[in-house]
């Protein structure tokens, strides 16, 4: 008898990125910076000291201490991971059990429900309001009728650029007793609604961070969950023992250090993602194009557009790359230049 794959597993495609090579790439929330030249040498010398025959630090002390210090809170607290993907497929995967219950938001980012379903979690999806955004006290109640073990969602949100202000979000995090709050705040280094600092005070809350957003680190995996003692205590413990290589900590621990750097590759990525809102929606007044442009707090923009397949192939067409979903556009700010060219060929493709 031949093997088969069992039923989780059957249907299961593999993640699917846009390929092929494209001038301008504005489709996966990247940073347009790569690291500086001087940063660039700083990374060499530390990765010459590597000893390649020794395993890495089980805990990654030295990026821990640095992520620790930039964002001013106890490495006591933090748990290293290889990229926010893995944190979140340890969680799903350790704490809860066969059969909970966990609750996604919808729209979100999709690996929440894939990895809890992976796992043989029943997902239950709480749906936004009609705006895109949480009612705090919705949630809370779908939370509540279906008994939920757990709770995940974006903050602020990827995709819609939308984000909760902290005082809904701590709201839901005390209401909801007995239930796990996974809080992914991956583009809340572009916003100042963070509970980051609050982390001691709640123990049913696990803070996502990575470093592929604002500091600009996608080329290397590297994520950090941010909870209380005993939760901390437990990540580290499910986690693999090795998941976070020397290299990888040796790059992670020069880039966090550099505090001034980061901030103001991050100040120009909000100042340039406020320009390319501005100028989309200046070609909207112009042409009437669009059904909403959402008001970003991250470092793309959203769009409502029942022409999103038209200007998606448009824009590969013209060599640039974004991202499209049912009815919407998602594009990410990139440096002056990218956006100015974006905008351009938008408005050859409205004008026509």
């Amino acid at each position: 008898m031949s093997y088969k794959l069992n039923k989780k597993l059957a249907d299961l495609v593999p993640y699917d990125p846009i390929t092929g090579t494209y001038n301008i790439r504005l489709d996966a929330n990247e940073s347009c910076f790569d690291l500086s030249s001087e940063l660039k040498t700083k990374i060499n010398k530390s990765i010459s000291e590597v000893c390649f025959n020794r395993y890495p630090d089980c805990l990654a002390e030295k990026p821990v201490k640095a992520f620790s210090e930039l964002y001013g809170i106890s490495p006591e607290y933090v748990t290293a991971g290889n990229g926010s993907d893995e944190i979140i497929s340890i969680i799903t995967a350790c704490f809860f059990e066969s059969g909970d219950t966990i609750v996604n938001v919808s729209n979100d980012f999709s690996m929440y429900g894939f990895y809890a379903q992976l796992y043989e979690l029943n997902v239950a999806t709480y749906q936004k309001e009609a705006d895109l955004t949480i009612d705090p006290d919705k949630l809370i109640e779908f939370c509540k009728i279906n008994n939920a073990k757990g709770l995940i969602f974006s903050n602020p949100c990827n995709p819609t650029s939308l984000g909760l202000d902290r005082n809904s979000v701590r709201k839901i995090v005390s209401s909801l007793d007995g239930c796990l709050v996974i809080l992914d705040e991956a583009y809340m280094d572009f916003w100042d609604q963070s509970l980051l600092d609050e982390i001691g005070k709640h123990d049913n809350l696990i803070i996502l961070k990575t470093c592929s957003k604002a500091i600009g680190l996608a080329a290397v995996r590297f994520g950090f969950a941010v909870a209380g003692k005993t939760i901390t205590t437990a990540m580290r413990a499910a986690k693999s023992p090795y998941n976070n290589d020397s290299v990888a900590q040796a790059i992670v621990s020069d880039v966090l250090s550099e505090k001034e750097y980061l901030k103001k590759c991050r100040d120009i990525l909000v100042a340039n993602t406020r320009e390319l809102y501005a100028g989309i929606t200046e070609l909207d007044k112009k042409y009437k194009a669009f059904e909403k442009i959402y008001d970003p707090c991250t470092n793309f923009v959203y769009i409502k557009t029942d022409k999103f397949q038209d200007i998606y192939e448009f824009m590969l067409d013209n060599s640039i790359a974004i991202r499209k979903f049912n009815g919407y556009l998602r594009v990410t700010a990139g440096s002056a230049e990218e956006n100015s060219e974006f905008l351009a060929v938008l408005e050859k493709y409205l004008d026509k």
